[in-house]
């Protein structure tokens, strides 16, 4: 609950500067809004038995107008976040005994974990109107990111996240959206550290967002 508090009291904070500055270069923002994000590996897509990993994400969202085509909108989300991670290593085999220290790693690793990861995710949406106050929408995200704990999949430190979203939005009043849908994401460092093997998860979000006037 704390930290559901800390993300709506900088929620607040940035829907004022963003109604004070909304015609001003980088804060020409067209919306502001927040979401939540539930994922695990346990899915029909991913379920690997090695290991258990899941996530709640807690986004902040920047929504920027980049055009139309025919009857597509687009849409920059700029979304800074942080998730909340569990692991476990639940098979020790999995760290080989020609790995150097592999009992205690396997010790280590096969010891529950909740860690944090701290990102700045660009997102990319292409919405269609389908109903008069119901869009359908797709989102794919690219950010950098730093996970403050190491695990036999990933290294401690600097990683990548990427997402896909398939969802709906729908227009509950005038000025506020109310949004529900589906993702698929992964981390992992790009091989710049070792171990990267990562995490690909399947989850659902839901959100909510304002228009700036």
């Amino acid at each position: 609950m704390k930290i559901i508090f800390l993300f709506i009291t900088l929620l607040i904070g940035f829907t004022s500067i963003a109604a004070q500055d909304s015609k001003k270069g980088l804060f020409n923002i067209k919306k502001i809004g927040f979401l939540y994000n539930n994922a695990n590996d346990k899915n029909f897509i991913f379920d690997d038995k090695d290991f258990s990993y899941s996530t709640n994400t807690y986004k902040l969202q920047a929504f920027y107008n980049l055009g139309t085509w025919k009857s597509l909108k687009f849409e920059l989300i700029l979304q800074p976040q942080m998730q909340i991670l569990e692991h476990q290593l639940l098979n020790k085999q999995f760290v080989l005994p020609t790995e150097e220290n592999y009992q205690e790693k396997r010790t280590e690793f096969t010891t529950p974990k909740t860690m944090h990861l701290y990102a700045f995710e660009l997102g990319f949406v292409i919405k269609k109107k389908i109903l008069n106050k119901l869009d359908y929408l797709m989102k794919m995200g690219l950010g950098l990111a730093t996970i403050n704990t190491r695990t036999e999949r990933l290294a401690k430190g600097f990683t990548f996240i990427e997402n896909a979203s398939l969802g709906l939005s729908y227009n509950l009043v005038e000025t506020t959206f109310l949004f529900i849908g589906s993702n698929i994401g992964h981390v992992s460092n790009l091989d710049t550290q070792k171990p990267n093997n990562g995490y690909s998860f399947v989850g659902f979000e839901v959100g909510i967002s304002y228009i700036v006037k």
